[in-house]
């Protein structure tokens, strides 16, 4: 574990602390981090993007005919009376 001493500075009305490029690079930290507090620490985090990457399997799914539909759709009785085109 990297242990770096740093200063908080002051940006406007808040607080900043500079991160060497060192441990960035380390836990690849992009342009936007989250920032949340556990048992008392800040934890800084890379974004999380759940559905990153998605459209590139869903492209892959078409190309090898595997976005079928894997049940027959079932008509609700919603579908019979009250949905209206």
């Amino acid at each position: 574990m990297n242990t770096v001493k740093t200063q908080i500075i002051k940006i406007g009305n808040s607080r900043g602390i500079r991160i060497p490029k060192t441990l960035i690079d380390q836990v690849k930290l992009g342009n936007e981090v989250e920032i949340v507090v556990q048992r008392g620490h800040l934890v800084i985090r890379p974004v999380s993007r759940p559905r990153s990457g998605w459209d590139k399997q869903f492209r892959a799914m078409a190309e090898y005919g595997d976005d079928q539909l894997l049940d027959k759709p079932v008509a609700t009785k919603w579908d019979r009376s009250d949905w209206v085109w």
